[in-house]
């Protein structure tokens, strides 16, 4: 096992990272900007390095600042968190030239799921589903153009190396083609300084439904269930719950089988996500695959009462997994707390906190790294605390979630707590009856 860990993020996940380490014993090496300096995770760790200013690019994306702090605190591995460098396979190549243990899959790994069109090419050999569309990278507008009459408006326009909704666009009809292909690989080029464009057959007002998997060195695969991540708003998650309202038994196996099997292609190991598309008449269509932990990681662990985190470190360390696939026991819900104004198209609110009072009791659960006097910083995500409620019924699990909004106080900065607590009276929601669209005509007027 490993003696020492810094943890190459920030906020609410270094913060989890952290607990779970002091649990199993590891000391922790925190990193952070100067905008970061007063957060909780600087304050948890055993140690923390400063690592430049606040620009991203100076700091928490900074691969030889972050090695410099590894090598003089002694870190024998690095967890990357989510996003940042998490998914980077450069970083986890270096960290191995320096012999510091990186927590998630290989790099070979990463880049067989973190190219788009790769992935879909090997989703397509072992026989998951897929959405129809390109086989591999667009050319040209005329070539996009033809493809779309081949398979039928309305289709999407993906960037290769997207992720978190750049660079995609929904094109139609030929009237919009030239404008949403130049804007989509501008976004792409700007996001990823990668310009590469594929194409797929649009699936309308799906539901997004993904699974949790787990593999390790020894080619064992298992998954962990499902969550229904559909309450969207720009391709980015608001609401997180499982199991999935839209589940039956039949589609979890088959699911369930395909997420393995998507795992088992590139030889898995750690803990990761594989996502899917799903239409009205439950066909799935594989998605993209997260080859990291996800800010949604505690509705799977609330549900089946599992340490993700520790799963992750252990799997790092050589240690085998169980195997074993694992059903929802419980029902848990993640509503994200951000500071945006949710009646403002959910406009970033960075300030002070001037008081803060996080829900309690039991089957409730607050992510965060945030309190009263703390003052959120306009530079990174607006992601504050994710309020997680566990309950035996969906509809137990709603009640317990109005009941803990209510008493989530936020002052000196807006936040998305209003929006939530509209969401959870709403009947559609509430019956179960939504998808991917379900924002589009949602009242979101003060």
């Amino acid at each position: 096992m490993f003696n020492k860990i810094l943890i190459a993020n920030r906020g609410e996940i270094a913060l989890r990272i952290i607990r779970t380490c002091r649990e199993m014993g590891i000391k922790t090496v925190a990193v952070f900007s100067t905008a970061d300096s007063e957060s909780l995770h600087v304050r948890f760790a055993d140690e923390a390095v400063c690592i430049g200013p606040p620009p991203s690019r100076d700091s928490y994306l900074n691969i030889p600042r972050i090695m410099a702090a590894a090598e003089i605190t002694n870190a024998d591995a690095i967890h990357p968190g989510y996003g940042f460098l998490a998914e980077n396979a450069d970083f986890a190549e270096i960290c191995g030239e320096y012999d510091i243990k990186f927590i998630g899959p290989t790099p070979a790994q990463m880049r067989a799921m973190g190219d788009k069109i790769t992935a879909k090419s090997t989703m397509k050999k072992v026989g998951v589903p897929v959405v129809p569309g390109s086989d591999g990278l667009i050319t040209g507008l005329n070539e996009a153009v033809k493809l779309a009459h081949k398979i039928g408006y309305p289709v999407i326009l993906k960037a290769t190396a997207g992720g978190g909704g750049k660079g995609m666009r929904i094109v139609r009809n030929d009237d919009e083609f030239d404008q949403q292909w130049t804007m989509a690989r501008t976004e792409a080029k700007a996001s990823f300084s990668n310009d590469g464009i594929y194409m797929e057959k649009f699936v309308e007002d799906p539901r997004h439904i993904e699974f949790q998997i787990a593999g390790d060195k020894y080619g064992k695969v298992c998954h962990l269930s499902e969550r229904d991540c559909s309450i969207q708003r720009r391709h980015q998650k608001l609401v997180e719950e499982s199991p999935s309202p839209f589940m039956t038994p039949k589609l979890r196996e088959k699911m369930g089988k395909a997420a393995i099997l998507a795992g088992k292609s590139i030889n898995y190991e750690g803990v990761g996500t594989v996502e899917f598309l799903v239409d009205k008449h439950r066909n799935f269509y594989f998605m993209e695959m997260n080859t990291r932990i996800q800010v949604e990681h505690p509705v799977t662990e609330e549900v089946i009462d599992h340490d993700l985190i520790k799963e992750q470190i252990k799997i790092a360390a050589g240690i085998p997994i169980s195997g074993k696939n694992y059903l929802p026991i419980t029902h848990a819900m993640e509503c994200r707390i951000n500071a945006e104004d949710p009646f403002k198209d959910f406009r970033p609110s960075p300030g002070k906190i001037i008081s803060l009072h996080t829900a309690k009791g039991h089957g409730v659960r607050v992510d965060t790294h945030v309190y009263a006097g703390y003052v959120i910083p306009p530079y990174y995500d607006s992601l504050i605390a994710k309020l997680i409620c566990r309950a035996q019924t969906r509809e137990e699990c709603i009640t317990k979630m109005e009941r803990a909004l209510e008493e989530f106080i936020v002052e000196g900065v807006k936040t998305t707590i209003p929006f939530h607590k509209r969401l959870m009276k709403d009947e559609k929601f509430r019956s179960g009856d939504f998808n991917t669209s379900f924002l589009n005509d949602f009242d979101l007027t003060e």
